[in-house]
């Protein structure tokens, strides 16, 4: 079974052109590793076409963390 930890850290890895190993739980995206608002819209449409999930845009300001997308990910799996 695929890590989905590792495959999200991986994702916001090549769209912020990071090393994934620097993507840590609580890394804030946006103050720790430099991400923006469109790269945060880039992060959210990968996921939604690897996971074939919604994820509403109201959701976004909450996405700031790879624990916080792990979260949400699995909850909206769960919810198809």
């Amino acid at each position: 079974m695929p890590n989905i930890e590792q495959e999200i850290r991986e994702i916001i890895a090549e769209i912020i052109e990071k090393k994934p190993e620097t993507i840590t739980g609580d890394a804030n995206l946006f103050e720790d590793l430099g991400a923006d608002s469109m790269m945060a819209l880039e992060i959210l449409a990968a996921l939604e076409k690897k996971y074939k999930v919604v994820i509403p845009e109201d959701k976004l300001t909450q996405l700031t963390s790879l624990r916080k997308i792990m979260e949400l990910v699995e909850t909206l799996k769960k919810k198809r």
